[in-house]
């Protein structure tokens, strides 16, 4: 299933008390990263989240935050990681994009996440995935943190 034709997520019903979400933001294309963190904080507040937003560098650093945020004495519900890696004229990319993507998919099995890195090959097709007016990522893996909490409760591992 590729953007057009998915369909446009909503606020899943989480049962008990309303969730507690850290988004962790890699502020590196900034325009991209705050269209997408529009789209998670409109759908949370449809799903009646609360959340608070944490900046960091770049992409590369997405799982560290998250890892260090798990540490920390602060309690959240689950995670959302928002981020952006555009294709270069080197391999830079490639390293990035696996080890970034590898290291959310470690904090992932440890605990509720939604994983809202984008890996496109232009800033015009990260600007399609994160703006306000069609399908946008942001609220895609706002939604996924969301079901994952859902599924941890229901499943009695919080």
């Amino acid at each position: 299933m590729s953007t057009e034709d998915a369909p446009l997520p909503t606020a899943p019903r989480i049962e008990g008390a309303p969730p507690h979400l850290l988004i962790v933001r890699a502020t590196y294309y900034r325009g991209v990263i705050d269209g997408l963190t529009d789209g998670a904080q409109r759908l949370l507040r449809e799903a009646g989240a609360t959340f608070e937003t944490l900046d960091i560098a770049g992409a590369y650093e997405l799982p560290q935050a998250i890892r260090i945020a798990m540490r920390g004495k602060a309690r959240f519900d689950g995670f959302i990681a928002l981020g952006c890696v555009v294709r270069g004229e080197t391999d830079h990319y490639d390293h990035i994009c696996r080890e970034a993507m590898g290291g959310l998919m470690s904090v992932s099995l440890q605990f509720g996440l939604g994983n809202g890195l984008l890996t496109v090959n232009s800033i015009e097709q990260a600007e399609a995935r994160s703006a306000a007016d069609g399908y946008n990522k942001g609220a895609e893996a706002a939604a996924a943190a969301l079901l994952q909490i859902g599924v941890a409760r229901r499943l009695g591992a919080v």
